[in-house]
């Protein structure tokens, strides 16, 4: 498929895990995607994606909680691969931790960079989406603690409760000029982020050995199994096309049935 054909698609956490199955995806249909990410690296995994797939690729070092970087990012984007069609808030970070051990910095870097660094990236796409008459598509990574808060997650849980009201808001503003917002809630994917659960939410819970907890939750998956980013990367790929120009505002689950509501 070539839905995406001189399009250009930006991914922030695009370097890894689920944001890698995202960029990869749209890759795939003939994007020209960066991707945005806080490591130094991102130049280097922007280049693999174009090796394994052929596509134009950016790879930008970004803080999402930087206003001005978020700007002069958005921009380099647009000067080098063209004038934005898609951008996708995926960059987000979790601690783990109980309650009374929480710390208040903890706390900030998960709204930071869950909840900011997504109306930062949204802002400035539709910004530039205006600017150039675009019907864009704004989709933000959300999580299934958006659904239902977990233990020792507090913090993480509001700060992906945040993403979808933001994204309803934004869908309700922008409708009328075409422009989409959609978020996606993943729940147990395999990630560096599901080993890092994995370890610290055994170690709290209880004596598990390394995937034993992670084993374990899947159980309670109906399809029996945990997701790939690639199955992520297929849900927000539909969302940005126009197959779902009449969507808006919506947050769907992609858990393989864990969280049905």
């Amino acid at each position: 498929m070539t839905r995406f054909a001189g399009q250009t698609v930006f991914v922030t956490g695009g370097n890894k895990g689920i944001g890698r199955g995202i960029a990869t995806r749209f890759a795939e249909e003939g994007a020209k995607v960066a991707i945005g990410a806080i490591e130094a690296d991102t130049p280097e995994a922007a280049a693999a994606l174009a090796a394994e797939t052929g596509a134009e690729t950016l790879g930008l070092a970004l803080d999402v909680t930087d206003a001005a970087a978020v700007k002069a990012a958005y921009a380099e984007v647009e000067a080098r691969l063209g004038p934005l069609s898609v951008s996708v808030q995926n960059a987000g970070v979790i601690t783990i931790a109980r309650v009374e051990d929480l710390t208040e910095r903890e706390w900030d870097l998960n709204l930071d960079v869950n909840t900011k660094g997504v109306f930062l990236c949204c802002q400035e796409a539709v910004r530039r989406f205006r600017a150039s008459g675009t019907k864009g598509r704004l989709v933000n990574t959300a999580s299934g603690q958006a659904r239902q808060g977990f233990i020792y997650t507090p913090h993480y849980a509001a700060s992906k409760f945040g993403v979808v009201g933001l994204t309803q808001s934004l869908a309700k503003e922008l409708a009328r000029e075409g422009i989409t917002a959609n978020a996606i809630c993943p729940g147990i994917i395999h990630t560096e982020m599901w080993d890092y659960n994995d370890r610290v939410w055994g170690e709290m819970l209880g004596d598990y050995g390394p995937g034993e907890l992670m084993a374990e939750w899947v159980k309670g998956i109906p399809m029996g199994r945990a997701g790939t980013p690639a199955e992520v990367g297929a849900l927000v790929a539909f969302l940005a096309s126009d197959d779902a120009r009449y969507i808006t505002g919506q947050t769907i689950n992609v858990d393989g049935g864990l969280i049905m509501s």
